[in-house]
């Protein structure tokens, strides 16, 4: 995930870059909510405003994805959700507030474990499975991942090396998404969230959408793979949901087109 183009002036530019460091974007993040302020509420689009006033103005997840999660549920208490490619247990996190605000359980899917033991911790209705989401199962992935910034851990070396040198090389075992939930005995949940960077085309393709039957996706969509991407959902009767696409530019959320209707 690349931190989102804003209109910073040389000041601010300077603070966060401050900030960032003294994150040291890793598994020792700083566990404070990220918070909005007039000026940073101000680069935000007409739509993050609008979600700000009512969810903001803080939010734990990277951009607006926590504020649209609880918009599209209406805050719906104790639903069922997917996390694949979860990291930190809240930091940058897209499911932490459902469970700990809203009674919401399920799964956190992420093949480095040095984040399991704070699932264990703080996440008492989320269990923690170290593999990567592939179309195969059984099988080691070659993962990258840089030690400062472990929110760019990708099977593409080359997509790592974007955000800075010394990738490391850890190995993961694969699994679909399809066997994941068997072996959960999960037939049916709510809201699955994907972030695994450039590897979404072979995780979906793993991953019969119509069975379990979500009822929103976030789903993060680089360039690269921005059709794929649409290509399965539509092709499956999903739609944008579309009044989203201007509040996050990183990610598409995907709803039943029979279904959408009821969350407008």
């Amino acid at each position: 995930m690349n931190i989102r183009n804003r209109r910073f002036d040389v000041v601010e530019v300077i603070l966060l870059s401050m900030l960032m460091i003294s994150l040291g974007m890793a598994a020792g993040y700083s566990h404070a909510r990220r918070k909005m302020n007039a000026r940073t509420l101000d680069a935000l689009s007409a739509e993050s405003r609008a979600l700000a006033r009512t969810y903001g103005p803080e939010t734990n997840s990277q951009y607006e994805e926590e504020w649209i999660i609880r918009d599209f549920f209406k805050d719906q208490r104790e639903g069922v959700f997917v996390d694949v490619g979860a990291n930190d247990y809240r930091h940058f996190n897209n499911t932490y507030y459902l469970e700990t605000a809203l009674g919401w359980s399920g799964i956190a899917v992420e093949p480095l474990r040095e984040f399991e033991a704070d699932y264990t911790a703080h996440r008492p209705r989320t269990r923690f499975r170290a593999f990567f989401i592939s179309d195969t199962s059984n099988d080691v992935a070659k993962m990258y991942y840089l030690k400062g910034n472990t929110l760019v851990t990708s099977a593409d070396k080359a997509f790592t090396a974007r955000s800075g040198t010394n990738a490391q090389e850890l190995a993961a075992p694969t699994i679909t998404l399809d066997d994941l939930l068997a072996a959960e005995r999960i037939e049916r949940f709510d809201f699955l969230s994907m972030d695994i960077e450039l590897h979404e085309p072979q995780a979906l393709a793993g991953f019969d959408l119509q069975r379990f039957g979500p009822a929103l996706v976030c789903i993060e969509a680089h360039p690269e793979v921005r059709q794929q991407i649409l290509n399965y959902f539509t092709q499956r009767g999903y739609v944008l949901v579309g009044k989203y696409l201007r509040a996050d530019t990183q990610n598409l959320y995907f709803a039943p087109l029979a279904a959408l209707n009821d969350h407008k």
